[in-house]
């Protein structure tokens, strides 16, 4: 059990609360208690009773997760540690899985959780906290209904959307480091002169003027039409009136939608009459912004099915069916609460890792309702299943479905021949097809649009079919591994300016053509000219690994930065560690099977490379430069 209080005391407990948890911390990145970046606080007893036995938690909590009554634990904190480590997955299976637990000086323990984003980790730590009391208490307490708020706030955060945090897994796993560039909206993969920044699937090596086109969808057709390519015939319009002129030249069914525009908005398919291409106009003109020029255009409705081929790197990697949501009737429930009851499914739980979002509910589902006969009130017969809208987006509740191993071999040089054509690194193209296993060439294929920027978690997670692991690909064709986003990084815990200047004008001998990035407590340099020394420190390391023509870091971190801000970065090339202290030591914690430790206690020198250690004594008057600068070129 926890350590024992002389004493009650409270910080943020309530009157009847048995524990207190207070003393939060986030540290961006390495710290003293984990190598991740992590959120930190202290555990204890208020003093108010005994708590149950760690017994009578685990059999409350492994309930809800099994895995944890497999596990012994020391002390309740342990526990909770082990607690807010699985809310934190927030049953999306984020990749969460580290903490430590560790007496403090004040009669409490100080735990210490993985982390991504303070906010939704603070919110974590108070759910276990608020569980913990309801178990001390025999309440009942729902911990689903606390994550789902949970995931709210992660979804907000930078790193909730779908495509964006499955790159920023799969770069964990390849042990890519990222940070997120708070001043540009952009991640970053990678540093220095090894980077890549983007948004979600858009890069900084991506052209522009390619992404801008994609959006131009008639211009955008027009150039496929002129290769050869399968497009449907259409016209631009501009008014309702010119809408119903051209769909009686085209011949209905027709499809409508803005020139501009992406992700499904304002696009209906298969309008087979007037009074539908009115509503479909309508609905295009809703979907552009009121700076742009409303023009729609108005093209054949090819029949079949809706798929996405998706290319990376001009290569295809994946294809996807999409179909319109739907609801199969029982023979008692309305339209209406067919819907909620499928939108309460665990596959709806509209997360960044469910692989359906919610139903949703408007005036086009409406309408295609009516054209069916139906209404949201209409109780469907057993067994019937319907469509809900013409468009398969899956953003309105459509299910995705893989069709990766389906594809016409003609098909997938179809859509590389178009990707090819672009410089863009991802690249999503939707066409209609009855069978996309036939060949374009034999007829009924249609390119609806391409899209720079495509979403990926379609592909990634589909609601049937096997999963395409795209972000791997993605990451691919920038990194073979996480060795290749990196530079080689210097990190000691005490050097002067004229120390690390002498560092400096060592490797530029070497390297006379490098960009070598260098903070210590005093100054930053880029080579030997001298910069802003911000007044957070891992402000400068962040600055200087954002350098795109960055070839080498040298940082100092001394014991109170690593005590109170951790370290920005994991992983160091060569360790120099002059009478280190305890916390100063987490520097030679956190290096590579390859990496190099030079250690000077007192006058003796220790080096450490390859599982293999060196031990001398310094001789007299000898600097101590003089042996940190000979190790350099093992890393150069």
């Amino acid at each position: 059990m926890l350590l024992e209080k002389d004493t009650a005391s409270r910080v943020n407990a309530r009157r009847t609360d048995v524990f207190d948890i207070f003393n939060f911390k986030y540290f961006i990145g390495p710290n003293p208690y984990l190598n991740t970046a992590a959120y930190v606080f202290d555990f204890g007893q208020t003093g108010v009773s005994e708590p149950l036995p760690v017994e009578d938690f685990v059999a409350v909590i492994g309930d809800r997760y099994p895995h944890l009554k497999e596990r012994t634990y020391e002390t309740h904190a342990h526990l909770f540690a082990q607690t807010v480590v699985e809310v934190s997955k927030l049953d999306m299976d984020l990749h969460f899985s580290h903490c430590s637990v560790r007496p403090c000086p004040k009669d409490c323990m100080t735990i210490a959780v993985q982390s991504l984003h303070a906010r939704t980790s603070r919110a974590a730590v108070f759910a276990a906290w608020d569980w913990f009391e309801a178990i001390t208490q025999d309440r009942k307490f729902w911990i689903e209904d606390q994550i789902e708020v949970i995931q709210g706030v992660f979804r907000q955060s930078v790193y909730g959307g779908p495509t964006v945090y499955a790159l920023l897994k799969t770069a964990d796993d390849m042990g890519i480091p990222t940070f997120y560039l708070w001043d540009e909206g952009l991640m970053q993969y990678g540093y220095g002169k090894k980077q890549v920044r983007g948004i979600a699937t858009t890069f900084d090596g991506d052209s522009h003027i390619d992404s801008d086109f994609t959006t131009q969808k008639d211009d955008c057709k027009a150039f496929l039409n002129t290769m050869g390519f399968p497009v449907p015939q259409g016209r631009i319009v501009y008014t309702v009136d010119e809408a119903l002129n051209a769909a009686e030249q085209i011949g209905y069914p027709v499809a409508v939608k803005p020139v501009v525009g992406h992700k499904g908005i304002g696009v209906t398919a298969d309008v087979r009459d007037a009074e539908e291409l009115e509503h479909a106009f309508d609905r295009a003109l809703a979907a552009i912004a009121p700076e742009q020029t409303a023009r729609i255009i108005v093209e054949q409705s090819i029949a079949g099915n809706d798929y996405r081929l998706l290319c990376v790197n001009g290569r295809f990697v994946a294809a996807t069916e999409r179909r319109p949501a739907s609801v199969t009737g029982d023979g008692e429930s309305t339209i209406q609460e067919l819907i909620d009851r499928e939108n309460r499914t665990a596959a709806r739980l509209d997360s960044p890792t469910s692989p359906m979002g919610k139903i949703k509910s408007d005036d086009a589902m409406r309408l295609y309702l009516e054209e069916q006969g139906l209404s949201l009130e209409s109780v469907l017969e057993r067994d019937r299943t319907i469509f809900l809208r013409k468009v398969a987006n899956l953003s309105s509740g459509g299910l995705s479905i893989d069709a990766t191993r389906l594809i016409h071999p003609d098909n997938i040089i179809l859509a590389q021949d178009i990707a090819q054509h672009f410089r863009l690194t991802c690249l999503g193209i939707d066409v209609v097809t009855r069978d996309l296993a036939q060949s374009w060439k034999d007829g009924n294929f249609g390119i609806l649009e391409i899209n720079a920027a495509p979403g990926i978690f379609m592909h990634l997670k589909p609601a049937i079919g096997e999963s395409v692991d795209v972000p791997s690909h993605i990451l691919k064709t920038f990194f073979v591994s996480g060795s290749d986003a990196r530079i080689p990084i210097i990190s000691v815990n005490h050097i002067t300016v004229q120390d690390l200047q002498e560092v400096i004008d060592h490797i530029l001998l070497q390297h006379p053509d490098w960009i070598i990035g260098a903070v210590c407590r005093e100054a930053v340099f880029i080579n030997r000219s001298q910069k802003n020394l911000h007044q957070d420190y891992n402000t400068n390391i962040q600055n200087l690994l954002r350098h795109p023509k960055l070839d080498l870091l040298i940082a100092e971190y001394p014991d109170d930065i690593l005590s109170t801000d951790g370290m920005f970065y994991f992983g160091s090339n060569l360790v120099i560690l002059n009478n280190p202290t305890e916390t100063e030591t987490l520097l030679a914690r956190d290096v590579f099977d390859h990496s190099t430790v030079v250690t000077k206690k007192q006058e003796t020198i220790s080096i450490q490379r390859k599982g293999l250690i060196e031990q001398y004594q310094l001789g007299e008057h000898e600097p101590f430069s003089r042996v940190y600068l000979k190790e350099i070129s093992t890393i150069l």
